[in-house]
């Protein structure tokens, strides 16, 4: 994929929402270990409301589809994932604005203002054990990606960095949220922000490449 329009975004999302379903049981689990065990309901709740708004009425533009995604999921999901997660696809909203498609490098720079985004709503650094831990690994290897590469390069190499880095958060102890209540009990468990984050990512590599 050479570039990302509406259709193409749009169609990235419905990926997005397919896997949460697929795994939202998983999320929960890893949640109800050292959270407060609602992330995959969470999200799936979101998700869904999203679909439906698509289905409805599909915008323009990929920023636009972009910012449905936003609104929806700051409206629809509680705790700290709805915000979280609304602010990053905001954030990547604004980044790329009216553009009606989108090159390697703007999906880069979408994928680095969602980071910044995560970063100023949650006050969270990268070893807090949380979803920043899988996003600031993927936005350097999507800015690396984007130099030579295509949509579908960044992507893929974002979605490779944050399974990896999603994996490596089970020896962190947690420092934010719930689950820095429990201390070096957080130990040994993989953190459900970062993980689905990385499922997202994912979601967005996989729709991309079957894109062509």
């Amino acid at each position: 994929m050479a570039s990302c329009d509406a259709a193409a975004t749009a169609a990235a999302v419905r990926q997005m929402a397919e896997t949460i379903e697929q795994h939202h049981t998983e999320l929960t689990h890893l949640d109800r270990e050292i959270g407060d065990g609602d992330h995959g309901a969470n999200l799936v709740r979101g998700f869904r409301a999203v679909v439906e708004k698509l289905d409805a009425d599909e915008p323009g533009t990929p920023g636009a589809v972009l910012k449905l995604v936003a609104t929806t999921l700051i409206s629809t999901v509680g705790g700290a994932s709805g915000p979280l997660f609304g602010t990053a696809f905001l954030r990547a909203a604004t980044k790329v604005g009216d553009a009606e498609t989108l090159d390697a490098a703007m999906v880069s720079d979408a994928l680095s203002a969602a980071a910044e985004g995560v970063v100023a709503r949650g006050k969270a650094a990268v070893g807090d054990k949380t979803m920043i831990d899988a996003f600031e690994p993927a936005v350097q290897a999507a800015q690396s990606a984007a130099e030579e590469g295509s949509v579908a390069d960044v992507l893929e190499a974002a979605a490779a960095a944050a399974e990896q880095a999603a994996s490596e958060t089970a020896p962190l102890e947690a420092r934010k949220g719930r689950a820095s209540y429990l201390g070096e009990r957080s130990v040994g468990h993989v953190d459900p922000g970062a993980q689905s984050t990385a499922y997202l990512l994912r979601s967005l590599a996989t729709s991309a490449s079957s894109a062509g």
